[in-house]
């Protein structure tokens, strides 16, 4: 996957939009982050993972998600772009969209699925 891969997957969905966030490209969803590329440009910096499943998540596939000491302390899990898959990235990227969007563009986007 690319990062171009991740913004085709979530530009579809609503209030979704184009950003940047500390130099690199993100999406945001009501000005606040869904997804950015990491600074080495094929990593996924992925909010909203708690961090019991982070340590489950790298424990089990640590080709594909990771982290740094910077993210220790926080709910985000870093995904390799390069030895991920749709399947993969997409159900994190949706719920953290869920999370972030409106009450009335979830059901919007639940009402046409």
């Amino acid at each position: 996957m690319t990062f171009d891969d991740v913004r085709k997957i979530a530009l579809a969905w609503p209030e979704v939009e184009d950003g940047t966030s500390y130099g690199t490209p993100a999406l945001k969803v009501r000005k606040k982050m869904l997804v950015r590329l990491n600074e080495d440009g094929d990593s996924l910096v992925m909010p909203g993972v708690p961090r019991d499943e982070r340590e489950m998540l790298v424990e089990s596939q640590p080709k594909v998600f990771y982290f740094t000491d910077h993210y220790h302390d926080y709910p985000i899990v870093l995904i390799r772009l390069s030895k991920a898959s749709r399947a993969i990235v997409e159900p994190f990227l949706r719920r953290h969209w869920r999370s972030l969007a409106s009450k009335k563009a979830v059901k919007e986007f639940d009402g046409n699925l």
